[in-house]
């Protein structure tokens, strides 16, 4: 049997910028990105923890500490609000462990 589990996550990342007038995505520091599994292109689920507000977009890596809430998402999110980035897979492991990678207000990682 497969299950559907959280791959990785970039946990409390800070929104950098917004930029409407682009084609979609969420710009994610390269190094936050790799570090948490998250591939380019690869579909997340972001979650706005000051307003609630969830959507799914494709990851573009970015500079360091960049996150950037691109296209019509960028209507959801205000720099500064904290998000959680989470992408999913399918595993036939019951004992999965994610790549949780939490981050300070700069988004470095917290070690």
């Amino acid at each position: 049997m497969l299950f559907n589990v959280l791959k990785g996550k970039i946990h409390m990342a800070r929104v950098t910028d917004k930029q409407k007038e682009y084609e979609g995505s969420i710009t994610i520091d390269e190094n936050l990105a790799r570090k948490a599994g998250l591939l380019l292109y690869e579909k997340v689920l972001v979650a706005d923890v000051e307003t609630g507000n969830r959507f799914n977009t494709y990851v573009i890596y970015g500079v360091e500490g960049e996150i950037c809430v691109n296209g019509a998402a960028a209507n959801l999110v205000e720099i500064g609000d904290r998000v959680i980035i989470m992408a999913f897979g399918m595993t036939d492991k019951i004992d999965f462990i994610p790549s949780i990678v939490k981050v300070d207000e700069n988004n470095r990682i917290k070690e």
